[in-house]
């Protein structure tokens, strides 16, 4: 009896680790709940060195699969064992081809090095005219020589397929922030259903490439200080930049797709319950389904962001040794700021922060 009750225990717990990680610790899987997701695969994609894309779309991927039925895999940018989590390496993002899968990309990378055989599903992907949400650096998400189907750079995929290349920082980089301003002649459009308060202490980003066939929905006003209740620059907001825009993008083989991008994007700007919403509202219009008239964008588990800045010290993700399962359901991990990062109180934090 005591070998057929441990064989039962280790057959569950297998299981379970399965059922949580996709039969896969390099990436985190969270099946969807009953909702109107059900049976639809969204592709969460981190790995930034700057913007914390780590803790974000976990935190994300927990309110699509939890509060709205979707079936969410969320990939990390890895060492190059894949034993921890590592942003720096460029080549590091694992499991590419998920995307096999995926109904819609969430991508939120800075110049990421895929290979070749990684670039081929992310070309698959584009020229079956699939949607794409991109958040911050997806304006830069790939670097490098290599291409999508011999036709889109690496470096051309942001102005291509998002809309957007890296122009500037619009905005002071951690001194001024950013207030999202709905563009009033499409107030109505479905992605900005309840969407009214969007606040984030990421800087405003110049746009350049936008043309009359792209919708702007929300533009960003650069804002004096950090605080949400700062007001604005004026010099710099005459015209203000575009902050959230839809986008219609030719793939490889010439299929045309449909992107949503806004500029805001790092961890703590997801503070913002209305930035949530956009991102969720932007999930459901994409994916040809009708919006909530309020979405609930609350927080599964708590959520702890860490501020923005890149990481220098080459010994930081080896001693943290974080892996994708340390973002999985009931876990709210809670990491330092970086050197040199401002103090930014209007986050929930479990304890008093400590700079690297």
């Amino acid at each position: 009896m005591q070998i057929i009750m441990r064989f039962v225990f280790i057959t569950l717990f297998i299981l379970n680790y399965h059922f949580a990680h996709g039969g896969n610790h390099e990436i985190l899987h969270f099946p969807g709940k009953d909702g109107p997701g059900k049976g639809k695969c969204i592709l969460l994609v981190s790995g930034d060195e700057e913007y914390r894309t780590e803790e974000s779309m976990p935190m994300l991927a927990k309110i699509l699969s939890q509060k709205h039925g979707f079936e969410c895999k969320v990939l990390f940018a890895l060492d190059k064992t894949a034993t921890y989590l590592d942003p720096n390496n460029q080549e590091g993002v694992r499991g590419w081809h998920h995307l096999e899968e995926a109904d819609l990309m969430i991508i939120g990378t800075r110049f990421r090095r895929p290979n070749k055989d990684d670039a081929k599903f992310i070309t698959e992907y584009l020229n079956e005219g699939k949607p794409v949400i991109g958040i911050r650096t997806s304006t830069h998400a790939f670097t490098g020589d290599g291409s999508f189907g011999g036709e889109i750079s690496y470096g051309e995929f942001g102005p291509l397929i998002i809309g957007e290349g890296w122009v500037n920082h619009h905005g002071k980089h951690k001194k001024e922030g950013a207030r999202g301003i709905v563009e009033v002649e499409n107030a109505a459009h479905p992605i900005l259903k309840s969407v009214t308060d969007v606040f984030g202490p990421s800087d405003v980003y110049g746009v350049r490439r936008l043309t009359a066939q792209d919708t702007i929905l929300m533009r960003g006003a650069v804002t004096v200080s950090l605080d949400p209740e700062s007001s604005f620059v004026k010099e710099k907001n005459d015209p203000m930049q575009p902050l959230a825009w839809l986008h219609t993008y030719r793939a490889p083989n010439g299929e045309e797709g449909k992107t949503f991008c806004t500029t805001m994007g790092a961890s703590v700007d997801f503070v913002s319950e209305d930035l949530r919403r956009m991102i969720t509202n932007a999930t459901y219009h994409l994916l040809g389904m009708k919006v909530p008239a309020h979405a609930d964008v609350s927080y599964v588990d708590p959520f702890y962001p860490s501020f923005y800045g890149f990481i220098r010290d080459k010994e930081h993700w080896p001693s943290l040794q974080m892996k994708p399962s340390d973002y999985g359901l009931g876990k709210s991990p809670c990491a330092p700021d970086p050197k040199g990062a401002p103090d930014w109180p209007f986050r929930d934090t479990p304890k008093k922060q400590t700079k690297l």
